[in-house]
């Protein structure tokens, strides 16, 4: 996949998450008042950074494999295999009625992930204005 393919599918997938994001906060704030709710959070950058991480680091004793039945100790993981998952706080409590959500907090990330979704948004635009540019050339 070349570079503008491999830009463009991330920033799909991170805008992709962004939306199912926006919608978890949402339903966090709603139930902020629930008895015993627990809040719930989308994981997806950490997961992608440990994919671009296995791309860029190779092991300290890297094996080499004489036999395509031996087992490898390094495995490239590709971008498109990083799933987001929605993760649900267990751990934590906020109010005397156990639920754990924060409502100031939760606003707090909304815009933090409104405006990381802007930012894929203009990087996308950015993107498909250098192509076109070069098309008209």
């Amino acid at each position: 996949m070349n570079t503008f393919a491999q830009t463009i599918d991330l920033l799909h997938r991170g805008m992709s998450a962004g939306a199912v994001r926006h919608a978890v906060i949402a339903d966090n704030i709603a139930n902020a008042d629930t008895p015993n709710f627990k809040r719930s959070d989308v994981t997806f950058e950490s997961e992608l950074r440990r994919v671009m991480d296995s791309q860029n680091r190779r092991p300290v004793l890297e094996m080499t494999r004489t036999d395509p039945s031996h087992f490898n100790n390094h495995r490239e993981r590709e971008v498109s295999e990083v799933q987001l998952r929605r993760v649900v706080d267990f751990a934590s409590t906020y109010n005397s009625n156990g639920n754990n959500v924060d409502p100031e907090r939760e606003f707090m990330l909304m815009l933090q992930n409104q405006m990381r979704f802007v930012q894929m948004a203009n990087a996308a635009n950015f993107e498909f204005s250098q192509v076109s540019r070069a098309l008209r050339g």
